[in-house]
């Protein structure tokens, strides 16, 4: 299986990729990609998983500072049992290899989402894997049982709790589950949906959206190289002229 803890190539100046230092992706398309070829949802996901690996992989090589995916929304819980367990054996086997292999590492990662409803098992390694891998020259975000709107509603409730009346954009931001990472430029859902699906609600307010009806296993390095070029045509204007 293709390695996210290869030994990291000279990265592209970040000049070479139109300014964008943040790429987000909706990962979307597993469960279809398994159902076209008659196998279970959870081969999908694991093909996903693969793909996930090579995607972010090259986005750093890239010199694409920050990766955030989409893993596992607040709402995917509702899902069967059977394909849910599959996700998180999945998540649990990928932070057992970032751990063993962490010292080649360059990459920080943080998980995005409340972790209070993982297993002991998972949020233990994502804790650990957070705490060791803290400082790295890039950012990987794990949107892991995410959801924007509980986000924003934790960060209200949290700054309450302090006693804050007169609240800022700062502050909002600041107690953000992104608030280490700038806003997205770029965000690319595969899939074929052209919606949001409750995530990075706030942080999204001027990013660039690229959607492909690219199922995610079916994902390849040449179509993120697409997304990024189709990205360093556009005019960000950010409401101004």
């Amino acid at each position: 299986m293709f390695s996210l803890f290869k030994k990291k190539k000279k990265p592209v100046e970040t000049a070479q990729v139109g300014g964008l230092r943040h790429i987000a992706f909706i990962m979307d398309g597993n469960g279809r990609w398994a159902q076209k070829r008659g196998l279970p949802r959870e081969s999908g996901h694991k093909k996903g998983a693969e793909v996930f690996e090579e995607i972010v992989q090259h986005c750093f090589d890239r010199g694409i500072s920050f990766v955030t995916v989409y893993a596992f929304s607040t709402e995917n819980w509702s899902r069967p049992e059977r394909e849910v367990n599959a996700i998180m054996e999945l998540l649990a086997d990928y932070l057992d290899r970032a751990e063993k292999r962490f010292r080649d590492y360059d990459t920080q990662l943080i998980f995005l989402g409340d972790k209070d409803r993982l297993s002991a098992r998972l949020r233990e390694k994502a804790i650990r894997l957070e705490t060791i891998s803290a400082g790295r020259k890039n950012t990987l975000n794990i949107a892991l049982n995410y959801g924007s709107r509980d986000e924003i509603l934790r960060a209200c409730n949290a700054l309450c709790a302090e006693g804050k009346h007169d609240i800022t954009r700062e502050d909002l931001e600041a107690h953000l589950y992104t608030s280490a990472s700038p806003d997205p430029d770029l965000i690319v859902r595969t899939g074929g949906d052209t919606r949001i699906s409750n995530f990075l609600l706030w942080q999204a307010a001027y990013a660039e959206f690229y959607f492909t009806k690219t199922l995610w296993p079916d994902l390849t390095k040449e179509e993120v190289d697409d997304a990024v070029a189709d990205f360093c045509t556009r005019h960000r204007r950010f409401g101004g002229l």
